[in-house]
């Protein structure tokens, strides 16, 4: 029981190490991941793993927790801090295991089974937790226990269609409207959906998952002022653990968030988890602590700026972006208009060491075939990468795009021919090596390089 896992299980630990150089190798771009600290890492990977701690701090179901109360509480004191909340106006619970989780509990504590939701469609950049369905089938548990109708982007400019929206909202009467989303590249108009809310009765939710790094900075809009629950994950731009938090508005009995602490609470555990993780409720504490110190703030700035930097450069080159640019920390690629999709571009990243994702575009009729992809910056940003480097970095996505065009001329338009083709082509292998020798350069936050042994670089 005392053993390393090197010595106890030398299968998985090779594989860790493996992964350890495929990070440091790769240009990391998935704008829903992000490297964590060597100090985040160490309390996700504590003794605190072992307790069971079912309820909240003070009122558990488990004796021994005198210490995992007072992680818990200060967990939510640094949750309430990083965002400059009041904790006489706001609470907030840190137990959700993930980003969904969260969401799912926010909406067991503020709807009955089949209240009507409005969550951004997810073709227009939205997430499966806000209600998404197809035609044929509900697909996320929100659209399965309620009843959605999601709004969109204009098709035109990429940006929501608050107008529409309401046009809506008006017609369908929801009992919630959820803001937020998965890969728009835009900020949000809060007191515009808020008004919105206000003519129905509606509770206003905000999933800030993607900017919560972002917000607490100032460098987007803080939901805070007009929504009724906030929930977001920790792992993206906040840069913690995998874990989600849900805050809820506090108010007199009697009023419409006067029970949300009561209600939420009560999602989360007994309704949709058991006990708390808490190594990661400690790793959530750690990553709070540091979004508080200056250098986030920088971090965060710079995290957009080079965002910006690879918008302005693709769009030098003629390509189409999403909403014409970017306000955040996300670039939304139509591939399109080039004749591309963004399976293909995906598999060419991969290939050439460049991580990416698939994402739909407005007006695409298939979440399988995408017509697009999503660039983050927030991962190599953590890397200490600035402007200059993500304009190399924009200039080989460009690089990647044109090689996949020529790919697919040989190839045809089946993805399975195309990943055969591009595993043959030498441009390829000559790109990957220039891509590895760049993200090289560059600092890997979390544990060292030189750490990794040479078995695992192969």
């Amino acid at each position: 029981m005392n053993t390393t896992l090197e010595q106890e299980d030398p299968e998985i630990y090779e594989l860790i190490q493996k992964e350890k150089w495929r990070q440091y190798s790769c240009l990391e771009l998935i704008a829903s991941e992000n490297f964590t600290s060597q100090a985040v890492m160490e309390a996700n990977g504590s003794a605190l793993t072992n307790k069971y701690s079912e309820g909240l701090p003070g009122a558990r179901f488990y004796g021994g927790n005198e210490h995992i109360d007072v992680i818990e509480n200060l967990c939510r004191t640094r949750a309430l801090k990083a965002f400059n909340l009041k904790d006489t106006e706001w609470g907030v619970n840190v137990q959700p295991y993930s980003g969904t989780t969260a969401n799912f509990s926010a909406l067991t504590a503020l709807l009955a089974p089949h209240d009507r939701i409005m969550g951004l469609e997810l073709a227009s950049g939205g997430h499966l937790t806000h209600g998404h369905q197809t035609a044929k089938k509900k697909i996320s548990s929100s659209a399965i226990y309620f009843e959605s109708f999601p709004y969109q982007v204009d098709p035109t400019t990429g940006l929501i269609d608050y107008d529409k929206l309401e046009v809506n909202a008006d017609a369908y009467r929801p009992k919630l409207i959820i803001c937020g989303a998965s890969a728009y590249p835009r900020d949000w108009d809060y007191a515009r959906l808020r008004k919105i809310a206000d003519k129905h009765g509606s509770y206003l939710m905000s999933d800030i998952a993607h900017i919560s790094g972002l917000v607490a900075v100032g460098e987007q809009s803080s939901p805070f002022i007009h929504c009724d629950v906030v929930t977001t994950t920790t792992h993206k731009t906040l840069r913690g653990p995998r874990a989600g938090l849900l805050f809820f508005k506090r108010g007199e009995k009697g009023t419409r968030v006067g029970d949300l602490e009561e209600k939420c609470n009560f999602a989360v555990f007994p309704s949709n988890q058991g006990g708390p993780h808490n190594n990661t409720i400690a790793a959530v504490a750690v990553a709070l602590k540091q979004v508080a110190e200056p250098g986030f703030k920088q971090y965060s700035i710079q995290v957009r700026k080079n965002a910006h930097a690879v918008a302005v450069t693709l769009a030098k080159h003629g390509y189409k972006l999403a909403s014409g640019g970017t306000e955040n920390h996300l670039v939304l690629w139509d591939l399109r208009p080039i004749g591309l999709n963004g399976n293909k571009m995906e598999k060419i990243c991969d290939a050439l060491n460049i991580t990416l994702n698939k994402n739909a575009i407005a007006g695409d009729t298939s979440a399988f075939v995408p017509g697009g992809v999503r660039v983050g910056t927030a991962a190599l940003t953590s890397r200490s990468l600035k402007e200059q480097d993500f304009i190399q970095v924009a200039e080989f996505l460009h690089q990647a795009a044109q090689l996949a065009l020529k790919i697919q001329n040989k190839s045809g338009k089946l993805i399975k021919d195309f990943v055969v083709a591009l595993e043959q082509d030498d441009d390829v292998k000559v790109l990957r090596v220039k891509v590895q020798a760049f993200a090289h350069q560059f600092p890997m936050p979390g544990f060292s390089p030189d750490s990794i042994p040479e078995s695992a670089k192969h």
